[in-house]
């Protein structure tokens, strides 16, 4: 493996704080495969079960696509091995419970209700291997009247409100441009996993946790919830601004748009000084936040009838040497062709058995200075079979 421009250099020694926990995963799309793609960053060994005939449906998620299968496959799969198993067979379910009497974690997203859900029951996987520690991760939780409803990650995003807070004033509600859904749940999930493992360290035995879509969205609303508790007023979509932080949102230059993040009432006076609004500084009315939130479409006003005279090279320019807090948007493009990204470390290239090279973005963590390295490309469907199961698979036409 060949790890781009990481200031680490001992990360090809790596172990990983998860080095020897055996991970199953049998869950699909996102959520899950998020989940345990961390998990392999980690450190841990992830075997994911997919089934003979196509495997984790986002294989087929595409275009865009890298060899025979769809780009959002490689974003969560890297670093695991890949199994094919029919889960609904005896075999195949014999070949899963070979497996688990020496795995640490599974991880699973069974719709409620189906079969695999009762064939996989976690209360019998408990009793039968009690070190186990089970995550299952749903669209809206193990109860309440929506707990058999399916969804996506757009089901989430509405149902859990975060639509409701996304978009322009009065404008068409919007998703995030990131799936928050099931990259919440994912995360909240591998954080249950660590503390549940941290726990069977000293009791010895696993146990079974249960996190959703729908229960992530609720608690990344933080400042969002409070707010409605304290006051009881239904909160509206801001665009890029701030519910509690006046200005704290992007603004249109000569030329483009840039965000700007005044966190308290220094920064305030600092900000109108620099682009000489002295009228703005010394207005009674703005002095303090609470009165510039109050006063949020008058200052977002004034401060875009100013910004706009100039460009965003020129802004943001000049407020990194007043030391203002000020950002060009940019696009994914110069985002990973930034120095700072190269700095980091954060994109790794491995090498991928069919397509050559292929660049991945590692895990956002470092130990001691160390990032953890990207382990192995995303599998290719069942390569990892024969040798985890001990069995000859048939030569497939694509193998040939």
């Amino acid at each position: 493996m060949n790890t781009d421009s990481s200031p680490s250099a001992p990360a090809a020694s790596f172990a990983g704080p998860l080095a020897g926990v055996r991970v199953v995963d049998l869950s699909k799309i996102l959520a899950g495969p998020y989940a345990t793609m961390s998990l392999a960053d980690l450190g841990a060994e992830v075997i994911k079960i997919e089934h003979p005939e196509g495997g984790d449906p986002t294989r087929s998620w595409g275009p865009p696509a890298l060899g025979d299968d769809a780009t959002y496959f490689h974003a969560a799969n890297h670093g695991k091995k890949s199994v094919t198993i029919d889960l609904k067979s005896e075999e195949g379910q014999a070949h899963v419970h070979r497996m688990l009497a020496d795995a640490d974690v599974l991880v699973e997203n069974f719709r409620p209700g189906s079969s695999l859900q009762r064939i996989f029951d976690y209360r019998e996987l408990s009793e039968q291997y009690p070190q186990l520690v089970v995550l299952h991760i749903s669209a809206f939780g193990d109860h309440g009247p929506m707990r058999d409803a399916p969804g996506y990650d757009m089901i989430a995003q509405a149902a859990g409100g975060l639509m409701s807070l996304t978009g322009e004033p009065g404008g068409a509600p919007m998703k995030a441009g990131f799936a928050m859904g099931d990259l919440g749940a994912g995360l909240f999930g591998v954080i249950g996993i660590v503390s549940a493992l941290f726990e069977r360290s000293r009791t010895g035995r696993g146990q079974y946790l249960t996190t959703s879509l729908y229960e992530g969205q609720l608690a990344l609303h933080v400042n969002w919830a409070t707010n409605y508790f304290a006051d009881g007023r239904r909160p509206e979509a801001l665009g890029s601004g701030h519910p509690n932080l006046v200005p704290y949102q992007a603004y249109p230059a000569e030329d483009g748009y840039f965000v700007i993040a005044i966190g308290n009432d220094a920064l305030w006076q600092r900000l109108c000084t620099t682009i000489g609004r002295d009228d703005l500084a010394q207005d009674v009315r703005l002095l303090q936040n609470r009165g510039r939130v109050v006063q949020r479409e008058y200052v977002n006003a004034e401060l875009s009838r100013t910004l706009g005279t100039r460009s965003v090279e020129h802004w943001c320019s000049l407020f990194s040497d007043k030391g203002i807090p000020a950002s060009p948007i940019k696009h994914l493009d110069e985002v990973y062709n930034d120095s700072q990204t190269e700095a980091l470390g954060m994109v790794q290239t491995v090498e991928h058995p069919r397509i050559g090279p292929m660049r991945q973005v590692a895990f956002p963590v470092n130990f001691n200075g160390i990032r953890p390295p990207v382990r192995s490309a995303p599998p290719v469907l069942g390569a990892d079979t024969e040798e985890i199961l001990g069995v000859r698979m048939p030569v497939t036409h694509a193998d040939r």
